[in-house]
């Protein structure tokens, strides 16, 4: 492609609303171009990349057997109201686009499918022999992010590959879901990337085992916790660790004290001079299930702790039933205007009890359990001589214990959060280490969930229905580009791996007025692209150091200058990742860049 016919325009300065170098440098570089907030269009060079990266991803998934369909971007209320997720979608987590047609039919544009390819499954899938089946799309998505940010990282329309796969039994699952690791983790590694498979949360798709592969940058909204022998890696919403072990209290008294100015667990201790590990915190949480009831949580959990909210939406979720729902829609920390329409008195914020009395919650309030949700954390179950609130502003209480001062809650939980420096859970030896990552891909043992909520069942051999096993596998393809920069780039723009670059190289004419110039790189830009090279050739009107900037700018694996050494039958060749320069033949480069686009492309 030469770039005078090309829609091609750069800037020079980033633009205000990019915040990320990755987000800036798509933008700066005309890769992207802001429609709306979190819509962006792709221009001709990131669909070219976005074409490779479909590409690798369809190899990789045709190689395991699996069968690329599409699936429709509108979908029924209906079918996810069979699945019990409408709700969850439009109104707890909103990210579900819904609309009402003309014949006032509920819709909505699917953030994810597998209502969809389960209903599908249920009117064609009949019997075992049909079995196992996956099937897979690389489709447009939809997520009405409440903030959308970082360009393609979080936006509200993407390209996402998404695949399901239907199994007679867990083995057969277990086998595919191992696959679909090997097949991730061979496609990031195609793409050029570097990366760590991670356990995971399963969030509102559900489901059993998880994982998640991250791509490593400074920028990645996730925060990744592993240990140095390579054995264990989790997003910090799964991880588990050991804790530092609890320093015995030296409180042999249970006695209320004044200690004022002591809000936070970091005043106390310092008043007090004691160690935080010694001290109860009591958090309070307001939770809204699908069925319509607020309930009001307090967990109970050691000082030098945090309560992981992802893992106590989990264990909320599984109490639903008991408020006669079967999923949380909301969880929040309630704010000064949320007590207000529940609390009969003010709360003793910074200074509650394990106990503090069902009293302050106000009666009638429509749709309120008149009754706290009491949890206490593993870390806080075996302590003695402990500090707490003690209900009163200005006060707490030290060397209470449980079941004499304050009665243990009867749900024990496991919500920490655990922090890089914890000690690992299959060797104390390794501690936890912290890395950002970008979360690309993510697979899913689902089970039954799905077959179970749309009855989608087969006939086993001996003649029984049974409900279809399911996997679910998903890897975003436009988030992957935008993951690509964000881990390759320097102070002139990105650095794009060879396998997805959207040109291998770039021939550049550093003075379209001399003819010799313009003839070899013509030549030489068609020799490259006979030869399987994707080239790209600069014939515009500009200055030299204008087209050296671009070159750099959108990352070009490769460039080519027919420029002074020209005379003397050579051309100079520079190598993107490298920055190194080179003088090379004029009858030999076309050899060598082939030469070099190949080994690069065999990894």
């Amino acid at each position: 492609m030469r770039l005078s016919q090309m829609l091609f325009v750069t800037l020079r300065e980033n633009p205000a609303e990019a915040e990320i170098p990755s987000h800036k440098l798509l933008l700066r570089a005309g890769y992207i171009r802001r429609v709306a907030s979190g819509v962006y269009a792709y221009m001709p060079l990131l669909w070219r990349v976005l074409t490779k990266i479909s590409g690798i991803v369809r190899e990789e998934m045709n190689a395991t057997g699996a069968q690329e369909c599409l699936l429709p971007q509108l979908q029924p209320a209906d079918l996810w109201r069979e699945s019990g997720r409408w709700d969850t979608y439009t109104k707890a987590e909103g990210i579900m686009f819904s609309l009402v047609d003309r014949r006032q039919q509920e819709m909505g544009l699917g953030p994810t499918h597998e209502e969809i390819i389960t209903a599908i499954a249920r009117d064609m899938i009949r019997s075992y022999r049909q079995l196992p089946l996956h099937l897979y799309q690389i489709q447009t998505k939809f997520r009405d992010e409440i903030r959308p940010r970082f360009g393609l990282m979080r936006g509200r329309e993407f390209i996402m590959k998404d695949g399901y796969s239907f199994h007679a039994d867990e083995d057969s699952l277990k086998q595919t879901y191992n696959e679909m690791y090997t097949a991730y983790s061979t496609i990031l590694r195609r793409c050029g990337l570097e990366f760590r498979a991670v356990d995971a949360d399963s969030g509102a798709i559900g489901g059993s085992g998880s994982t998640e592969f991250m791509v490593l940058a400074e920028a990645g909204e996730d925060e990744v916790l592993y240990t140095e022998d390579g054995i264990y890696a989790a997003n910090v919403e799964k991880a588990v660790s050991l804790p530092a072990d609890a320093v015995p209290s030296e409180f042999k008294t249970f006695e209320k004290l004044d200690t004022p100015n002591t809000p936070t667990i970091e005043s106390l201790a310092k008043f007090l001079k004691c160690s935080p590990t010694q001290i109860v915190k009591n958090v309070l949480y307001q939770a809204v299930f699908d069925s319509g009831k607020t309930v009001l949580v307090i967990v109970s959990i050691r000082g030098d702790q945090d309560v992981n909210d992802v893992k106590l939406t989990n264990e909320l979720t599984k109490l639903a039933p008991t408020y006669g729902g079967t999923a949380l829609l909301s969880l929040t920390v309630p704010d000064e205007e949320a007590q207000a329409k529940w609390a009969a008195k003010p709360l003793p914020l910074g200074y509650m009890a394990p106990d503090l009395g069902d009293d302050y919650i106000q009666s009638g309030v429509k749709d309120l359990e008149p009754k706290f949700l009491r949890l206490v954390d593993a870390t806080a179950v075996d302590l003695t001589g402990f500090v707490t609130g003690s209900n009163e502003s200005g006060f707490h209480v030290v060397g209470a214990n449980w079941g004499q001062d304050f009665t243990l809650p009867k749900i024990t939980v496991d919500v920490r959060k655990a922090m890089a420096g914890d000690r690992a859970v299959h060797d104390p030896g390794q501690l936890l280490q912290t890395a950002r990552g970008i979360e690309i891909g993510h697979i899913f043992q689902l089970g039954i969930k799905y077959s179970n909520a749309l009855g989608a069942t087969y006939t086993s051999e001996s003649g029984d229905y049974v409900p279809l096993v399911m996997g679910c596998y998903g890897i975003g393809v436009s988030r992957l580009a935008q993951a690509a920069v964000e881990q390759s780039y320097d102070k002139n723009g990105i650095v794009w791996p060879v396998s997805i670059a959207p040109y291998h190289a770039i021939v550049v004419v550093p003075n379209i007025g001399d003819a010799n110039q313009m003839q070899a790189a013509t030549e030489l830009y068609t020799a490259l692209n006979a030869a399987g090279v994707e080239t790209l050739l600069d014939d515009r009107d500009e200055r030299a150091g204008v087209k050296f900037k671009d070159s750099e700018l959108i990352g070009i694996p490769y460039r080519i200058v027919t420029g002074r050494a020209l005379a003397d039958g050579f051309v100079e060749v520079v190598d993107r990742a490298t920055g190194e320069a080179e003088e090379i033949a004029l009858d030999a480069v076309v050899d060598i860049i082939k030469d070099r686009v190949a080994a690069a492309l065999a990894g």
